[in-house]
């Protein structure tokens, strides 16, 4: 019987992947670049290559393999293995990625949103675990999010449920890419939190982050702005201030909304820790309903990187164990 189940988190910039044994151990573990400004065609052979590398490594052969998950950036279709659109591929459209797999290795191939099988990681193997209803938030160039209540992801009609990121903030704000304006991710995500600072040097604000970058503004990130906290510069402890609060404002109709045990806060941004969470912790227990604030915990994602690929794995056996008892229900 096969043993074992392969984990992929497609990235815009990099592909990582891993094989895992029967307990979600890793037994090998690959990190390629994605190389998505050469095309789809390019991209899905990339994860190909990484997959027959990875089973050449450890004498493993395609029907050793039980089944495969993806979690795949942007606009898909879990239940036909489509991914519709994807906005930091060149060229992503309509690409039916389950075909693409299965045509080539015979595999059970499922994919998911690239959050939501983050999610799985942390709920089954990282902070999550225990707990039967949980809110994940990714902060990194955006905000992604995905929920669990009463033990069920929740995925909504277009599989779109949970699109915390694209919570209406400001009645006429910051523009976003989904076409509306004041979102929430465009204030808390790392590139949110970098134009509130570019705002307030250009509002006449002074930091030690313009010596860093001589002037550039276009040189700013998120980890400056937390290393000048820790050196008590006034502009960014402000900033990352006044991001916990907008972030605490959201979370609270996140808390009030769904109720949950448990927030993880993940992404590069999360590296933030406390400096960020603590103000997060202190809005949401003034702004959110009081019975279901002193039930809901709010922490730091523990997987990091790794919570997309054993998301993507666990999401796969799930699947393919439900399919297989379709499958019996019927036969039988």
């Amino acid at each position: 019987m096969s043993q074992y189940t392969i984990g992929i988190d497609l990235g815009g910039t990099n592909i990582k992947a891993a094989v895992f044994n029967k307990e979600f151990k890793t037994v090998v573990e690959r990190n390629v670049q994605t190389e998505a400004i050469k095309g789809p065609t390019h991209v899905l052979n990339r994860m190909k290559e990484t997959i027959i590398e990875m089973l050449l490594t450890t004498n493993l052969s395609q029907s050793d393999i039980r089944c495969m998950g993806m979690g795949i950036p942007g606009l898909l279709n879990p239940d036909e293995g489509l991914s519709i659109f994807s906005p930091n591929f060149p060229g992503w459209e309509n690409i039916h990625i389950v075909n693409e797999m299965e045509n080539t290795f015979g595999i059970p191939t499922f994919i998911d949103n690239d959050v939501r099988v983050n999610l799985y990681g942390e709920w089954r193997f990282g902070s999550g675990i225990g707990f039967d209803n949980v809110v994940l938030i990714t902060l990194g160039t955006g905000l992604g999010s995905g929920i669990v209540s009463a033990g069920n992801v929740l995925y909504g009609k277009t599989s779109s449920a949970g699109e915390i990121g694209h919570m209406n903030m400001y009645r006429e704000g910051r523009p976003c890419k989904c076409g509306s304006s004041g979102c929430l991710g465009r204030y808390v995500s790392a590139v949110g939190m970098v134009n509130t600072f570019i705002e307030r040097l250009n509002d006449g604000d002074n930091s030690i982050i313009q010596e860093w970058v001589q002037q550039d503004q276009s040189q700013i990130t998120a980890k400056m702005i937390s290393d000048a906290y820790d050196l008590g510069d006034k502009v960014a402890m402000e900033v990352m201030h006044e991001t916990g609060r907008i972030l605490g404002f959201g979370l609270s109709n996140v808390i009030n909304l769904y109720n949950p045990e448990m927030i993880i806060v993940g992404g590069g941004m999360s590296a933030a820790g406390d400096r960020l969470l603590d103000v997060v912790r202190e809005t949401t227990a003034k702004h959110a309903l009081k019975l279901s604030n002193e039930a809901c915990k709010i922490q730091e994602a523990q997987l990091g990187r790794k919570a997309g690929m054993i998301g993507a794995a666990v999401y796969a056996s799930e699947r393919f164990t439900k399919k297989l008892s379709n499958r019996i229900e019927i036969e039988s």
